[in-house]
């Protein structure tokens, strides 16, 4: 076990300061992911069947019911719902403008950190590339000092160094980016269901 940290490490060393930088950007990637998945499991992302109660409810002029239970889902859909009844007596401009309002400041909390990760996941390979070459003309540079007692293994010492970089940003990247369109997946559901509580509970409200 311990052979096989010191030789993770001496292969980050080997690759120099671009690799150094790519495993601080995997740290990060990795911490952004844990944070996002442990906030959207505490937003209820994936349960909306207490949404429907609470629909259900305001359909049956259960109001002050259907906000006790709004008031315990984490769910950002039912904030949208609370303002929906809570602007009932303003004008339609002013209930869509704040519906509207609360909606962004919902999809802010939950599309919070997925940027970096979406850049973390683009520049990783770009910097592991860049790591490549730095390495190959540093090979390059070795091989032309040996003059003409050229030793191949100089130059395949020097390559496969260099390649390290390129192999450990793609290894950042992949999971950085599926976790990023997982989560904005999990976004643009939540978005949609926003939009849809809010239409029913207007067309609820309006029938009565």
């Amino acid at each position: 076990m311990e052979e096989n940290s010191i030789d993770l490490l001496a292969l980050i060393l080997k690759g120099g300061p671009v690799m150094i930088l790519l495993l601080a950007l995997s740290v990060i990637s990795l911490a952004i992911i844990i944070i996002k998945v442990i906030q959207f499991y505490k937003s209820d992302l994936h349960n909306v069947k207490k949404l429907d109660e609470a629909i259900n409810l305001i359909e049956n002029n259960k109001i002050p019911n259907a906000k006790k239970l709004l008031n315990s889902i984490y769910h950002p859909a039912s904030k949208i719902i609370l303002v929906t009844l809570d602007s009932q007596k303003l004008s339609d401009t002013d209930k869509e403008n704040k519906i509207s309002i609360e909606g962004e400041k919902e999809l802010r909390n939950l599309e919070f950190l997925l940027k970096p990760l979406e850049v973390i996941s683009n520049i990783a390979p770009l910097l592991g590339l860049l790591g490549t070459v730095i390495g190959m003309i540093t090979a390059f540079s070795k091989l032309e000092e040996s003059g003409s007692k050229v030793d191949p293994a100089i130059l395949a010492g020097g390559i496969w160094e260099a390649l390290l970089t390129t192999a450990f940003g793609l290894v950042v990247a992949i999971p950085a980016l599926a976790a990023f369109y997982w989560l904005d997946g999990k976004v643009d559901n939540a978005r949609e269901d926003m939009r849809h509580a809010a239409i029913k509970t207007n067309i609820i409200l309006k029938s009565k």
